[in-house]
């Protein structure tokens, strides 16, 4: 067997494991996945917590070493519910090599990253661990939700505090290091109940909110236009409406909930009072709805030739004999809850984001080799094996 194959062999045994745990939200329970994380590393030799202050929700932080450079690795455990078993080709906890592809619930996101950063740890281990610095792993739940019991609660309890932090997801072997932010919010329109066969004699929250909504198109979506930065673009999307109870009854009450997206340069709670400002300005008497800030963090955009994105870029030029692409991102990833602390942040893995989410995910097997060798030579660049 040769050192490659020998490689493919323990990546696929790490994550047939790592896909055998179940950790979908709902309700993202991580309890039994983080014991199994945490006993690895605490067999290769690093200090180990489990942190956590929601019921079910577990991280895991493993760290070896003192001081600067301060690395840290972070993937996200919990992983979408696996939907219609009929969708699947085979068991969603089950890992099967198809095509060489290994299939299975969270494959792509984000457990095949999981299973890399696993095997980097013990590797380094293996090696002696590093003659400098200082290097933490973060395996965080609460991703999938956007929640605040995952990374957003190991920033607030200051478990790390690196220079560069790469976060493992399926960025198809390029990287991803400018992200958009991100802003959920609710409005919540009232109205007065009346009989359906008298719609008169109530007051429609449905139509009201349809009123809101309009005006905030007709405002928002001119400005939106204007917010573009190369490939990125600062967009809204109505995502969920909800109202009335029975179709004979005028509907005293409407939500509506909204996802905005930011480019790097624009700030959260900003973006939440200029969409606050334009509802006020509706028209709507004001105690008739209310605007709510559900969740929300800035973009970010690090320097490109700083030294930790320096130096993955070269380990992947080295293995794959080009240099990387920067890519755009849709999604959001964990690293935005260090936006504001002045780092370098990059996304890198294997897989393809747009498996993600979907029945048969899967993550070709080569490009988790590759992505082990890339991410062991990136810890030799920066820490030294």
């Amino acid at each position: 067997m040769t050192d490659e194959s020998k490689l493919a062999h323990q990546l696929t045994a790490i994550l047939s494991d790592l896909i055998a745990i179940p950790s979908p939200y709902p309700p993202g329970d991580t309890t039994e996945i983080c014991a199994y994380i945490r006993k690895r590393y605490e067999g290769a030799g690093y200090r180990c917590q489990t942190l956590g202050r929601a019921e079910g929700v577990d991280n895991v932080v493993a760290r070896f070493g003192n001081g600067a450079p301060r690395l840290a690795l972070n993937c996200h455990i919990d992983t979408v519910a696996p939907g219609l078993a009929e969708d699947w080709l085979s068991d969603p906890f089950e890992a099967v090599l198809r095509d060489g592809a290994l299939y299975g619930l969270g494959a792509n996101n984000c457990k095949g990253s999981t299973a890399l950063h696993i095997w980097l740890g013990e590797e380094i281990m293996r090696a002696g661990g590093p003659r400098q610095g200082e290097i933490t792993f973060t395996f965080t739940g609460d991703e999938e939700r956007l929640g605040p019991d995952g990374m957003r609660y190991l920033r607030e309890v200051g478990a790390l505090k690196p220079d560069f932090m790469l976060v493992g997801g399926p960025t198809g072997m390029d990287l991803i290091a400018e992200e958009r932010g991100v802003l959920w919010l609710r409005i919540s329109a009232s109205g007065r109940a009346a009989h359906g066969g008298d719609p008169e004699a109530g007051d429609n929250a449905i139509l009201r909110m349809m009123r809101l909504a309009a005006h905030l198109r007709s405002e928002m979506e001119s400005r939106l236009a204007l917010r573009v930065s190369g490939e990125k673009r600062s967009t809204m999307n109505i995502g969920r409406i909800q109202g009335g109870h029975n179709v004979n009854v005028v509907p005293s009450a409407c939500v509506l909930e909204i996802d905005r997206r930011l480019l790097p340069d624009e700030d959260v709670d900003a973006a939440f009072q200029e969409m606050a400002g334009i509802l006020e300005g509706s028209g709507e008497p004001a105690q008739s709805f209310e605007v709510e800030f559900l969740t929300g963090t800035n973009g970010f955009s690090p320097p490109l030739d700083g030294a930790g994105i320096s130096a993955l870029a070269a380990a992947i030029k080295a293995r794959r004999g080009r240099a990387p692409a920067f890519i755009n991102a849709l999604a959001v990833s964990e690293g935005r809850y260090f936006a504001g602390d002045d780092i370098e942040i990059v996304n890198f893995g294997p897989g393809d984001g747009a498996t993600s989410h979907a029945a048969n995910e899967h993550v070709p097997l080569d490009q988790m080799v590759d992505a082990a060798m890339i991410l062991r030579d990136t810890v030799d660049r920066l820490l030294g094996l």
